[in-house]
């Protein structure tokens, strides 16, 4: 398991959310994410394809939808 010093913003299918920490799934792919909504406050648990990151100029991370 691993805890994030600075919780990373990500978008869930239930609506943006920060993920808190993560956890192994025992292979490379899949883990499964702790993330906190910011909607309703509500813990979910995510594993690594059903989420998305949050546009972020600073990691040059662009939005995929329109490319910018």
């Amino acid at each position: 398991m691993l805890e994030f010093k600075n919780p990373i913003p990500l978008i869930t299918p239930h609506g943006e959310g920060y993920a808190i920490y993560v956890s192994n799934s025992g292979t490379y792919d899949n883990d499964i994410f702790t993330v906190a909504l910011c909607e309703t406050g509500e813990i979910k648990h995510y594993n690594t394809s059903q989420l998305k990151m949050v546009k972020n100029g600073t990691f040059d991370i662009k939005n995929i939808q329109d490319g910018k």
